[in-house]
């Protein structure tokens, strides 16, 4: 199981230095990949293809551009060129969003998530490939070849519900997770993803799976501190149906907390799982808990 981190997003005046910053320390400390969130703030491919160049010799990732605002041509052309700029380093994890931010704040339809991915994806997936494009589906429309360098680089589908797991594993790279427990990805998600994967024909295919850490003495109040700060995506549908599935009460109880024999080992437990990737998300104690994961790559 490789090991990666899921960056912060920036906040301070100067975003992309400290993101270019950050993505340096993650390559010098060993790290195999680098992931970042596309919410509100900085536009995630456009900013690790600015942050990311002078830095080779590490995987940066999105985790996950949200597919609905975007023609699938346009995001194929935007991340072929942010991953020829990258050397061929960027992979690209797309998702449906939740339909709080698709219907209320973009003013999307979210009916039938599913079908739109399918749609999406016979799209995308040929753009990226540099193929000719021509298609009539019921909600999307393409007739179109991109010439752009960067062609070919993998795609990961955020997917939790079987369908989208179907969708994940017969014609991408695989998956990527969040706030997703460990039951959860043994019981659910890998079997579902390689029975898929091995019914199309295709490889193994990679489980990206995100996560908060801390290591700590006091794993109480770590895990109410995680339930603070991620508490938005214990109340959201699809993070929520996990979390169930988990016999998770919140995103508190998923997370990596404890001495560093306790993370080692739970960290450990994802590797049985499944899980091919672990992106640590750091949230607190972050200099003890980064002093752990060195360890282990």
């Amino acid at each position: 199981m490789r090991i990666g981190l899921l960056l912060n997003e920036p906040t301070g005046p100067e975003p992309l230095g400290d993101l270019a910053d950050a993505i340096a320390a993650a390559r010098a400390d060993g790290f195999a990949s680098a992931w970042m969130s596309h919410i509100f703030g900085l536009d995630a491919i456009t900013a690790l293809a600015v942050a990311g160049a002078a830095t080779p010799g590490i995987e940066l990732g999105t985790a996950v551009v949200p597919t609905y605002p975007r023609h699938p041509a346009v995001l194929a052309q935007q991340a072929m060129t942010a991953n020829a700029a990258l050397g061929g380093r960027l992979t690209l994890g797309i998702g449906l969003s939740h339909r709080l931010v698709i219907e209320d704040m973009y003013g999307y339809s979210y009916e039938r998530p599913a079908r739109h991915m399918a749609e999406y994806l016979d799209v995308l997936l040929p753009a990226i490939r540099g193929e000719q494009v021509g298609y009539q589906g019921e909600t999307l429309k393409a007739n179109i070849r991109l010439t752009t360098p960067g062609a070919g680089l993998p795609v990961l589908v955020a997917a939790l519900a079987p369908r989208m797991l179907r969708l994940a594993g017969s014609r991408t790279a695989g998956t990527v997770l969040w706030m997703t427990g460990p039951r959860t990805v043994a019981e659910h998600v890998a079997p579902a993803l390689t029975a898929a994967a091995e019914e199309a024909g295709r490889d193994r295919p990679r489980i990206v799976c995100m996560l908060p850490v801390c290591v700590t003495d006091d794993p109480a109040a770590a895990r109410a501190r995680a339930e603070e700060i991620f508490a938005v995506y214990g109340q959201l549908p699809s993070y929520r149906a996990m979390l169930d599935r988990e016999g998770a009460a919140g995103p508190g109880d998923v997370a990596i907390v404890g001495d560093e024999a306790s993370v080692r080992a739970q960290i450990a437990e994802l590797a049985e799982t499944g899980v091919t990737d672990f992106g640590a998300a750091l949230y607190s104690g972050r200099e003890r808990t980064r002093d752990l994961l060195r360890s282990l790559l």
